[in-house]
């Protein structure tokens, strides 16, 4: 297979992945290391994640300029106002989960990058997202989250360290777990990941090979991440996390049935 088409196949699983919680790094060391030999790059993982941040800035371009100009004025102008507060609460949970980030980044990488772990993850988290979304109910929305929810929720995103885990996957059981609905909690999840995504890709933008492949993998996780931010957004106003749940379990039987039948 072309590196055209490996790079368009992984953004349009990264595209799907990243935004529902199921676990793109998880998918994308799947597919490139454990049912293929692909060994994509560091670089180009990230880039993938850009693609999809480009996806999350364009899709919430409106709230993320109410945001910025709400907390602007809350400093500045002693203004109160929901985006002014959520605003602050993204860059109180974004501080410390990227300095623990950044001091365990390496390590995880390195010892936690193993099949069984991934699916393990899968597993372990799909369940309690399972139980916790179904018993959890809906007593707070997004404008109306607290300090300490929306603290507790950004904290979260360091178990997304772990492959297989996902970072909206923890977010959104730890917000549900708090008793915040769930488009809320999607929303407050897609805006929480600007940050983290963005200064990932600062740190490693030098080391970025830029070719058509990267253009097509990008481009192609960017589109998909679009359909699939609109698509959560009005699932999520009926629908459940459960089949997101059950994914998740049933993909992490399938690789530990693949490792031991090797």
């Amino acid at each position: 297979m072309t590196e055209i088409a490996q790079a368009l196949i992984l953004g349009i699983v990264q595209g799907l992945t990243e935004l529902l919680p199921v676990s793109s790094s998880g998918h994308l060391y799947l597919i490139s290391n454990f049912f293929f030999d692909w060994n994509i790059s560091e670089s180009f993982d990230i880039a993938l994640h850009f693609g999809t941040l480009l996806a999350i800035c364009i899709f919430f371009f409106k709230d993320w300029i109410n945001l910025i100009k709400g907390g602007w004025n809350q400093v500045f102008k002693k203004e109160d106002s929901i985006d002014g507060r959520i605003f602050w609460y993204i860059v109180a949970a974004t501080i410390p989960a990227g300095i623990i980030g950044l001091i365990f980044e390496h390590y995880l990488e390195e010892y936690l990058r193993t099949p069984l772990v991934v699916a393990t993850a899968l597993i372990v988290m799909g369940i309690l997202l399972y139980f916790i979304d179904k018993k959890s109910k809906a007593e707070y929305s997004y404008e109306n989250m607290s300090f300490k929810q929306a603290f507790l929720i950004g904290i979260s995103q360091v178990l997304a360290f772990v492959p297989g885990v996902s970072r909206s996957g923890a977010t959104i059981t730890i917000g549900r777990a708090l008793k915040v609905d769930r488009e809320s909690v999607a929303k407050y999840t897609f805006l929480l990941s600007t940050p983290i995504v963005f200064a990932a890709t600062i740190l490693k933008i030098f080391d970025f090979q830029f070719s058509i492949a990267f253009f097509v993998g990008v481009i192609a996780s960017f589109l998909v991440g679009i359909i699939v931010i609109k698509f959560l957004m009005n699932y999520l106003k009926k629908g459940s996390f459960k089949v997101f749940a059950i994914y998740r379990v049933l993909l992490g039987l399938l690789v530990y049935a693949v490792y031991f039948l090797r």
